[in-house]
């Protein structure tokens, strides 16, 4: 069963369901989730987003969430990198790890409500998106990285992306075992790509200043076991800074409260709760009394940036954070995996 997150000395549920409530707060009445009032949106962090308020209890917001999503979706299974609130499009660019994430999410969603209908009613969507991926696909199992209004695409792949795309892949290939129409060519995909992230690193572009090309393939389970524990540990000294956070990238000193708590699910997945919990308790100092999370903090000047602004994606990461160093979501094993977690129950 289900409990609301409660990180002991760090985070109360009752803070928690404050910074869910402070996300669906500024949802509009199509269902979209800007990353902060009059902001714009992109369909992956519109997906974490939803996540959270799912781990937060608040199902219907969590359902609008995705309608959007159903509603929005162009025609060959892709979506828009940004949108406006008005439903206008801000930049016309269609990324693969973006338009691949709703599959993610709908696992998510079905293991924390067991509602097979919105399962069934959502698998055309994540159908139709994951197909659209996948005909971005190179003929060594990378995943081109985007493409254009016009069709040009990129001529590359991203690790943190395909690290993403991996492990969206294998929570679609779930959700088609669950309906009964299996996926293979989804599984034989994520298997591809997961073994070109554990083992031909340079097939992908480097990003290596960003923090999330450090932490993402251990976060999304493309690395496991002792290679995620080495690759941690080799470049914490470069991103960490102690009692503070994470920087965003590793020649600057800003922090971002989203990456230093994707980065605890992270420690959490190799089963390193102590620095998980630690990682999370940095968040602290971005959280505001409403419970939104301010984006970053340059140090030592402690300036906000951007200025003023809470974004409801990183409201989202410390949310999920939280939940996968607790198990306390009947999810909470989507980037943790718990020896008794469930997968599936009664239709």
């Amino acid at each position: 069963m289900s409990r609301v997150p409660h990180v002991e000395g760090v985070l109360s549920a009752d803070e928690l369901v404050r910074t869910a409530e402070s996300i669906a707060a500024l949802q509009l009445d199509t269902g979209m989730i800007p990353w902060f009032p009059n902001g714009h949106c992109d369909p992956w962090n519109h997906v974490e987003t939803a996540m959270a308020l799912d781990v937060a209890g608040l199902h219907d917001a969590a359902e609008r969430a995705y309608e959007w999503l159903v509603d929005i979706q162009l025609p060959d299974g892709s979506w828009w990198n940004y949108y406006l609130p008005d439903g206008t499009v801000e930049e016309a660019k269609l990324d693969t790890n973006v338009c691949a994430y709703i599959a993610t999410g709908v696992w998510h969603h079905w293991l924390c409500t067991w509602d097979r209908g919105f399962v069934d009613h959502l698998w055309p969507t994540v159908q139709r998106s994951l197909d659209w991926v996948l005909s971005m696909r190179r003929p060594d199992g990378t995943i081109l990285w985007a493409r254009t209004e016009d069709d040009t695409p990129w001529d590359y792949a991203l690790l943190t992306g395909s690290s993403s795309i991996s492990h969206a892949l294998r929570c679609g290939s779930e959700l088609a075992a669950l309906i009964n129409e299996p996926r293979p060519d989804w599984t034989a995909a994520s298997l591809r790509l997961t073994d070109l992230i554990a083992n031909k690193p340079e097939a992908f572009e480097p990003k290596e200043r960003w923090a999330m090309d450090w932490y993402y393939p251990v976060l999304s389970g493309a690395l496991t076991g002792e290679q995620a524990k080495a690759r941690l540990a080799d470049s914490w000294s470069v991103f960490a800074m102690e009692g503070k956070g994470i920087r965003c990238v590793s020649d600057e000193p800003w922090i971002t409260a989203s990456e230093t708590a994707e980065c605890a699910i992270a420690y959490a997945a190799i089963g390193d709760l102590s620095t998980a919990t630690e990682l999370l308790d940095w968040t602290r100092p971005h959280r505001r009394d409403d419970g939104s999370y301010d984006t970053g903090i340059v140090y030592p000047s402690l300036v906000r940036f951007p200025a003023d602004e809470t974004s409801a994606y990183t409201g989202a990461a410390v949310i999920l954070a939280a939940d996968a160093i607790t198990g306390g979501s009947t999810a909470s094993g989507l980037f943790v995996p718990r020896v008794d977690a469930t997968t599936s129950a009664d239709a």
